[in-house]
């Protein structure tokens, strides 16, 4: 562990990209991380370089809602090292493929086939990244073409619970079958009243029981409220799932959503192509990137 980081500090060294934080160490940095604890942000750099648009800053009201949303802390993780003990952790990987899909999903000129290849695409790298020290793997010795090696597999007898979010979490696992070798899909179906803003489930194909140790990949493009999301964690641990051994993927994710997961699944980790600093009164994110739904079938009339 490095240390804390200070959003008003000087540059954080040998961290491409970092150009507004510093750590009470020197060490190169592998992986930052957020910890969200109580409605607390610990952020990442990626976070922080959402505030620019090249050299130039974006209008002072928006820097202002940002920090007036989000009180600021970091902490950095050297060599994968677990952070947080059993508080809800948010991950926004700082690499530049998925700042390029992010803002190819937020494009509003952007048609729906292409939407919906940027958010499989996003999703690929985040299951990728989510997938670090998680998956259950065996050990042993093959033989090469030239000698013995010693080996290490995924376990396919613990495969991952995928669990997509109807309708839109299915378009962010298009592409699972490219990162892990072995899973297993439920599927959950929600839909929010635009008025009251709270889900209705109308679909369940979860096991009545989730075997001890399941590892459970949830996604949802988009965490605004945390209606859904809350949800859906739910029905998952009424059903034996641990919210320590589920990882949550989605694009963009906003304050009152991850609050809520904080308060009601301590040892959580989500992660996020990027996190926007509030919502509308419609209960969308802003400036988020639309009706996922919608814009991912074309069903956006």
């Amino acid at each position: 562990m490095a240390g804390f980081l200070s959003a008003a500090a000087p540059p954080l060294p040998h961290c491409t990209g970092i150009s507004s934080l510093s750590a009470s160490s020197s060490s190169s940095c592998e992986a930052l991380h957020l910890q969200w604890n109580k409605g607390t942000l610990a952020s990442s750099a990626s976070l922080l370089q959402g505030l620019r648009v090249g050299n130039s800053p974006q209008p002072a009201n928006s820097v202002r809602k940002l920090r007036k949303s989000l009180s600021v802390k970091c902490a950095v993780a050297i060599n994968n090292k677990p952070i947080g003990g059993d508080q809800m952790l948010v991950y926004v990987p700082p690499h530049p493929l998925i700042k390029h899909w992010v803002s190819v999903l937020r494009n509003e000129m952007t048609p729906s086939p292409l939407f919906r290849s940027a958010m499989g695409e996003l999703g690929r790298i985040l299951i990728y990244e989510a997938s670090r020290d998680w998956l259950v793997t065996v050990s042993g010795e093959i033989q090469t073409p030239c000698g013995i090696a010693e080996c290490e597999f995924i376990d396919p007898r613990e495969p991952v619970k995928v669990v997509p979010i109807l309708r839109a979490g299915l378009v962010l696992v298009e592409q699972i079958g490219s990162v892990l070798p072995a899973t297993q899909t439920y599927h959950l179906g929600y839909v929010r009243d635009e008025e009251t803003l709270e889900p209705t489930l109308y679909l369940n194909k979860l096991p009545e029981r989730f075997p001890e140790g399941s590892r459970v990949l949830i996604t949802d493009p988009t965490l605004a409220t945390g209606g859904t999301i809350v949800a859906a964690l739910e029905e998952l641990r009424s059903r034996g799932a641990d919210p320590k051994l589920m990882r949550v993927i989605c694009a963009v994710a906003a304050p009152p959503a991850l609050t809520k997961l904080s308060e009601k699944f301590p040892g959580l980790k989500v992660y996020a192509g990027i996190i926007d600093p509030e919502l509308n009164d419609k209960g969308y994110i802003i400036p988020g990137l639309g009706d996922a739904g919608d814009r991912s079938y074309n069903t956006g009339f």
